[in-house]
């Protein structure tokens, strides 16, 4: 066999005795998208390791973790999604903790002539858009608030519930809906909305992170979690106005 055949040969075995790349699976609130992106594209820089999202809103990924999603590691917007994996097994405690927290406000259309200044102007317009405030978080803290401003009977005929926080986000950005309660952080990626109001008396909000038990990667998991907590990924975070649990 010719010298340079003799190397494609070799070439070739070496090729198909190469070991594939990991890869991750991560299930992620819809509220993450872009910081959870960009702390991806840096952990696989480094480590070699892929990192594959799946967003959306929390109650559904937790419903497809129960079914038997093969995730490797939950990224909850809440913390009881993460205690309902706990109690079923699914998730170690050893291996869960809240890490990040955010703020509520009210948005309306970036050229909306309406600004609501408050909760009772807010309760007055025809329609609001929340994330589903039966399942998912963003909706859960909303409805939590109104509750608490004794506003929420007069605002739940009201209510148009969104799949996510991000499809409450659109709503509002497309003028579709005249106002919307979301995350500071949804509100900052959007140029189809400007805050009316933050809400600063609204219930503690705070993310939840865990490596789940069935991972098929745990170790690359746990690693991906620690670049996640790291300094580097807590700066991505606080970039794009998330608060850090914990943090001076």
């Amino acid at each position: 066999m010719p010298r340079f055949g003799a190397y494609a040969a070799l070439a070739g075995l070496l090729t198909l005795g190469a070991a594939p790349q990991p890869e991750i699976l991560v299930f992620a609130a819809a509220s993450l998208t872009e910081s959870l992106q960009e702390i991806g594209m840096a952990y696989e820089a480094k480590t070699g390791t892929k990192v594959v999202y799946s967003f959306g809103p929390s109650s559904d990924l937790q419903r497809q973790i129960s079914a038997g999603a093969p995730a490797d590691v939950f990224f909850s917007a809440d913390t009881p999604k993460m205690d309902t994996l706990e109690k079923a097994g699914l998730v170690r405690k050893a291996d869960r903790r809240e890490f990040l927290s955010n703020v509520l406000v009210v948005v309306v259309p970036a050229n909306s002539p309406t600004l609501p200044a408050n909760a009772k102007e807010l309760a007055s317009l025809p329609k609001i858009a929340l994330a589903d405030p039966a399942a998912v978080p963003a909706g859960i803290y909303a409805k939590k608030w109104l509750e608490s401003e004794g506003l929420w009977k007069q605002v739940a005929p009201k209510v148009v519930p969104a799949l996510d926080v991000r499809a409450a986000l659109a709503a509002v950005a497309s003028g579709a809906v005249p106002a919307g309660v979301v995350y500071s952080t949804d509100a900052a990626s959007s140029k189809g909305v400007r805050i009316a109001f933050t809400v600063t008396n609204g219930p503690p909000i705070a993310y939840s992170v865990a490596v789940l038990a069935g991972s098929k990667h745990a170790a690359e998991a746990r690693a991906f979690v620690k670049f996640v907590e790291s300094d580097e990924g807590k700066a991505v975070f606080k970039r794009r106005g998330f608060r850090i649990l914990g943090a001076q």
